[in-house]
């Protein structure tokens, strides 16, 4: 490559840093709303500008997709990356919420409808309470669980992506049978969880502008999320073996 081909490279992806510095501000603070005080949002939004030169590097508009769109998806894939580098979820989060997911497996098979927090709570041997104060300590990790599950922010209202080129953190979703069964997963969920993603993921509102529209504390909408995050594991727990 000569010199006058790597200054125009240069400048074109100084040009697409400057022209998506936003989009990367808006997935870093809407990611923000579910971690902890101790991931810095300047990590992410550095993280996040790097996904951002990936995506124009490897960007092809024959596949159909816009580039924010694929932009986008780098973006969140990298900064979820930093998350998980800094593995700052405790184990015994990660216990809990497994064993939380496995109770409400149980419960459902037995009774074939929804687990309901008392139930749960029982079967646990802890109060209500303090089964919410666990649902509370494991909201920060179910965002990832989310991404895990191969969910975008356009699930709701454009359908599971999978046009994306190259690695990304949705490449599984390519399975029809999979795409099936996680809708019904979602469709199945209490219509109050379905109405929490719908309001984070779709409309974008964080959780505590959530909580204003439903009348309920953050703390609660947080609670809300993250059982429905264990109640996707607990249901699609086969694909994730």
């Amino acid at each position: 490559m000569s010199g006058i081909d790597t200054y125009k490279k240069m400048g074109a992806q100084q040009d697409v840093t400057v022209r998506y510095a936003p989009l990367v501000k808006r997935i870093a603070h809407h990611l923000m709303s579910r971690l902890p005080s101790s991931v810095q949002v300047e990590d992410m939004m550095q993280a996040g500008m790097i996904g951002l030169l990936e995506a124009s590097r490897n960007f092809d508009a024959t596949k159909g997709a816009s580039f924010e769109t694929f932009a986008g998806i780098r973006i969140r894939g990298a900064m979820i990356d930093e998350i998980r580098r800094g593995d700052w979820v405790p184990r015994s989060v990660h216990r809990n919420t497994r064993k939380i997911a496995e109770t409400i497996a149980k419960i459902e098979q037995q009774t074939g409808r929804d687990a309901r927090d008392t139930e749960v709570a029982e079967a646990l041997d802890v109060e209500v309470e303090d089964y919410r104060i666990m649902l509370m300590e494991s909201s920060t990790g179910h965002m990832l669980d989310f991404e895990d599950l191969g969910l975008t922010e356009d699930y709701f209202s454009e359908g599971l992506s999978d046009s994306s080129p190259g690695k990304n953190p949705y490449e599984g979703l390519q399975s029809e049978d999979f795409r099936n069964c996680l809708a019904t997963a979602i469709g199945g969920l209490p219509e109050r969880e379905r109405l929490v993603l719908a309001l984070y993921y779709d409309e974008e509102l964080n959780l505590k502008e959530i909580g204003e529209v439903m009348g309920v504390s953050e703390s609660r909408i947080s609670q809300i999320n993250s059982q429905a995050m264990i109640r996707l594991q607990s249901r699609l727990r086969d694909w994730r073996k």
